[in-house]
């Protein structure tokens, strides 16, 4: 358990205090006995040197008297030791005294004093003993004792005293020492709680602590500090918001590496370009562990060498793959020189796929254009070098030239009416359209090549269909467009069946379904490209432009609908038209 501050201080004085009258009590009692003692043994030696002047005889007869005025034990004893009279007791039944430490003393020095404990009195007994001369002759010894009891009652009596005082002086202090501890440690404990409500991120308010000393001032500072804190904390968070709201609101991919090149931060516009190629939780991870492109490692290695920005462009994932434009540079001004990385991605994908788009698209409409022209100008120079005059020769090479015109003028068509559905050019006129109707419109144009090649147009349509919120006229464009592949690509003897149904309450849902020889699975993601064909040559041979279902994809996509295609070689093509159900207004 933590002992508190006020422990401590409290648990100081009162260790101080103890010592102070332990001290005190050792060193004044030990002085005052010492004095009673001295007192004793003054008057004992006095008293001693005087009778030591008188007679011996004397002392002998009046042994009584002495002792009674005196208040003392008194021993007579000769120079051999031997006791001649003693106050108390028969000196006959007294063993020698000679070996006395009193006795011995008197003898090297000339006085002799001694403590011992009186086992019958039950008390420390006060020896002095004194030389009687007679001239320069030794006659003996007087012997003074007394029992120390009234040294011990004093003791007693002080000793009583002194543990009163010391409880009376204890109490006193270890009050004084309680109210000062703690008056000392409040203010310290309001600081110590103002400062835990800083940690646990609250907000202090302000530290009130009346005091005008160092506490006092600390106080202050610490306010001073706090106000100053809380201004770079809002600045740091302002800061940290528009940081945030930019990072957030970026379409680009930010990634940032720490000094162990591992990832510490991604945005939400990194997260929307990996999409679910990759895990989310990446944070903590290297870029290889995350993003498993070496390309992208081998530009951080680039990057570590060199130390200079890197830009590259790279692929994320195997099927279906992003690509992206990579700059790689370093993050400077941070706190202890610590060294960290940015990576910021642009998907340029769609960039390049219209790139590519563009450059195919150029390729194919130069491709187009001058393939018919270039019969048109052969044939014609070839006319101009004398084969007019063959009839048969020129008819046959105008009829050439007339069809690639025309083939011509379908492309120019195809084209402006894919520009101006791209531009917004072309206004729809909605309507209520019956499916039925316009079906019947479209079919009869094909029933001259259906009778060629010997195929059956079936029309299957429910007999109460709702209409379809549609432009007539675009519609029809659609149906033909579609019918028109199915026509040109479904082998002779083959069929070809338009049905519709009701797709819930949304869409009308008109199929084209064919028996022809099919798409591969590989090239369906690319139907609808412009110029794209399955079978380059015999779709030319057919007179396609390349360009029908990508007219048809733009006109779904206007009429808020979709277009589905389904295929399986040998079998046949299934073309779905989802177009919006017509709602009559109220």
């Amino acid at each position: 358990m933590k002992s508190s501050l006020f422990q401590k201080v409290f648990g100081s004085y009162l260790l101080m205090i103890v010592l102070a009258l332990v001290v005190m009590n050792f060193f004044m009692i030990q002085q005052i006995e010492v004095s009673f003692i001295r007192e004793v043994k003054e008057d004992l030696t006095a008293r001693s040197r005087i009778m030591a002047m008188m007679p011996g005889n004397e002392i002998e007869n009046k042994i009584k008297t002495l002792a009674d005025v005196s208040h003392d034990r008194i021993t007579l004893v000769d120079p051999s030791g031997r006791v001649i009279v003693d106050s108390e007791k028969n000196a006959s039944e007294m063993e020698s005294h000679l070996n006395r430490p009193e006795i011995q003393e008197v003898r090297i020095k000339g006085y002799g004093e001694a403590i011992r404990y009186s086992h019958s009195l039950g008390v420390d007994m006060f020896y002095v003993a004194s030389p009687i001369m007679d001239g320069s002759e030794l006659k003996g010894y007087i012997r003074l004792a007394r029992p120390l009891f009234d040294v011990k009652r004093s003791m007693d009596q002080i000793y009583h005293a002194m543990y009163w005082f010391i409880l009376i002086i204890t109490a006193s202090s270890l009050i004084v020492a309680f109210l000062f501890s703690r008056k000392f440690v409040s203010p310290i404990r309001k600081i110590g709680l103002y400062t835990q409500k800083i940690c646990d991120g609250q907000s202090p308010g302000t530290l009130l602590v009346e005091s005008d000393d160092e506490i006092g001032r600390l106080a202050g500072n610490i306010n001073c500090m706090v106000l100053e804190h809380e201004k770079k904390i809002r600045h740091a968070c302002e800061e940290g918001g528009k940081l945030e709201s930019a990072f957030a609101s970026m379409i680009e991919g930010v990634v940032v590496l720490n000094s162990q090149k591992r990832i510490e931060l991604m945005n939400k516009g990194m997260n929307d370009i990996i999409g679910q190629r990759y895990s989310i939780d990446v944070i903590g991870k290297t870029s290889l562990e995350a993003f498993r492109n070496l390309e992208l490692q081998n530009a951080l290695e680039i990057f570590d060498e060199t130390k200079r920005p890197i830009s590259q462009e790279l692929s994320l994932g195997d099927e279906n793959p992003v690509i992206l434009s990579v700059n790689i540079s370093a993050i400077h001004g941070l706190p202890g020189n610590e060294e960290k990385t940015m990576m910021v991605f642009h998907d340029i994908t769609r960039l390049k796929k219209l790139e590519r788009m563009r450059e195919d698209f150029v390729a194919n409409v130069t491709h187009e254009i001058k393939t018919p022209l270039t019969a048109i100008i052969g044939f014609v120079e070839t006319l101009q070098d004398g084969a007019i005059e063959e009839s048969l020769t020129a008819k046959r090479f105008l009829n050439t030239i007339d069809e690639n015109a025309r083939r011509l003028n379908r492309l120019v068509d195809d084209l402006l009416t894919l520009s101006n559905i791209e531009l917004g050019e072309m206004t729809l006129q909605l309507e209520g359209v019956s499916v039925s109707q316009v079906v019947d419109h479209v079919l009869p144009i094909f029933e001259g090549r259906a009778q060629d090649k010997n195929l059956k147009i079936d029309k299957n349509l429910p007999e109460r269909l709702s209409m379809i919120h549609a432009d007539r006229d675009r519609v029809a464009q659609v149906l033909l467009n579609v019918i028109d592949n199915a026509v040109k690509f479904t082998p002779d003897g083959g069929s070809v069946t338009i049905k519709a149904y009701e797709e819930g309450k949304d869409f009308v849902v008109i199929q084209v379904v064919d028996t022809g020889v099919g798409i591969p699975k590989s090239e369906m993601p690319r139907l609808g490209e412009r110029f794209y064909r399955v079978d380059k040559t015999r779709s030319r041979e057919l007179g396609g432009t390349g360009l029908g279902l990508s007219i048809v994809k733009h006109l779904m996509k206007a009429h808020q609908g979709r277009v589905e295609i389904e295929s399986k070689m040998g079998v046949g093509t299934t073309v779905s038209l989802h177009f919006p159900i017509y709602q009559e207004q109220k």
